[in-house]
């Protein structure tokens, strides 16, 4: 016995305007993680530096990067809904 899909599939009319923002935002991450490892290979003994309390560069720059990974995947989630909501209004998918 097989049972159908929960959700009919249609045409998603905001694809390519999510594609693009998460290509963005991919680059912009990129950019972010490029200066820590070349932080961590040009001058490694800068990561040593405290900067943050008693937190050193390495710790505090580690840990921007994973929030922001988390604040940039909210901001694509919430961007994707409106996109959907706008682009494929009217339309029962």
């Amino acid at each position: 016995m097989q049972h159908e899909p929960a959700v009919k599939l249609g045409v998603d009319h905001a694809a390519k305007k999510k594609s693009r923002l998460g290509v963005i935002l991919f680059f912009i991450y990129l950019i972010v993680y490029v200066g820590f490892v070349t932080i961590g290979v040009v001058d490694y003994e800068l990561m040593g530096k405290i900067v943050l309390g008693e937190q050193n560069l390495a710790v505090v720059y580690g840990f921007s990067l994973i929030i922001l990974a988390i604040v940039m995947g909210v901001f694509y989630n919430w961007q994707c809904t409106k996109y959907e909501d706008l682009m494929n209004k009217g339309e029962e998918i």
